[in-house]
């Protein structure tokens, strides 16, 4: 019972962070000199990472396994990627901009986890004989890690395109690197994307910069994606005798995989920049939820043990 209660409060503390830090966001783009409000955002966000990690901890301690076992314990932990992701762009861009879209995104996925599952669903089980073996933690958190970051650049290839098309123009990504832009820059690795600075008022800087960062946000997703998949089809074999099985999940976690890979061959080999690559990365969005959530409700397979019932 103390068990449950201290998981119940950490899990509506945690909400209610997400929840203000949302509208907080959201307020400091209405009012951009509002700075207490930008801090404040920031500063909920933390709590509400902490607290999930906390939550997640807690569970990995009390039952004596990486807790990604079902349903319930992924989204917590997509959840807590994702803001983790959404603390260290802002961190690297200081736009606020990122919050406003990643955040109502988390407490989506959070309040999915929290509100709409039952509460069998989210409790902890002993593990199925297929997930007892030292592969859950690297291909399970691998996998969440590439959803997570694939996502995340998807997601702002989508603000993209809605800024570009109201734009009326597809813009390159190599164009906002002028002289009056090198300043907030602070080294090759790190993109500048600031609301409060000029480039706010430029809007082919603010695209520009945006198509940049989607790229590389998604160039770090795929190969944990590689990876991901490559220790799942060992870890099957292992289990099952099959290093692929054509199993709901395996199919569309392939299907995945080719979109990305048509993404970055896109962009790497045939140097298209701009609403292109944003169009594959915006099919790609929609592609990882189905990967991870749709299948879920669609039929059962191998990976049983994540499905509604």
């Amino acid at each position: 019972m103390l068990i449950d209660t201290y998981q119940s409060f950490l899990s509506n503390f945690s909400f209610a962070c997400l929840f203000l830090s949302m509208i907080v966001y959201f307020v400091n783009l209405i009012f951009p000199r509002f700075l207490l409000a930008a801090r404040l955002g920031k500063i909920l966000s933390i709590f509400a990472n902490f607290t999930i990690f906390v939550l997640l901890a807690g569970r990995w301690i009390m039952h004596g396994y990486f807790p990604l076992s079902n349903l319930y314990e992924s989204l917590l932990f997509l959840s807590w990627i994702l803001l983790f992701i959404h603390l260290f762009l802002e961190s690297k861009t200081k736009s606020k901009l990122l919050g406003a879209i990643i955040l109502p995104l988390v407490l989506f996925v959070y309040g999915f986890g929290n509100l709409s599952l039952p509460i069998e669903m989210q409790k902890a089980s002993p593990l199925v004989p297929a997930l007892q073996s030292n592969w859950l933690m690297m291909h399970v958190s691998l996998m969440m890690l590439s959803y997570a970051t694939l996502i995340s650049g998807s997601l702002i290839s989508i603000l993209f395109l809605m800024l570009s098309f109201k734009e009326g123009s597809a813009l390159k990504t190599n164009s906002f690197v002028q002289k009056d832009y090198k300043p907030l820059l602070k080294n090759d690795s790190t993109i500048a994307l600031s609301l409060e600075s000029k480039s706010f008022f430029n809007k082919s800087k603010l695209l520009s910069t945006m198509d940049n960062l989607s790229y590389r946000i998604i160039s770090l997703g795929f190969p944990f994606l590689t990876i991901g998949i490559i220790a799942g089809a060992v870890w099957a074999n292992e289990a099952w005798g099959s290093y692929w099985s054509w199993d709901p999940k395996e199919t569309w976690a392939l299907i995945t995989w080719l979109v990305f890979a048509a993404y970055l061959h896109a962009r790497i080999i045939k140097g298209w920049e701009g609403r292109g690559p944003a169009i594959l990365a915006s099919v790609g969005f929609f592609v990882v939820w189905i990967c991870y959530l749709g299948v879920n409700f669609l039929g059962q397979g191998l990976h049983s043990y994540g499905w509604m019932t």
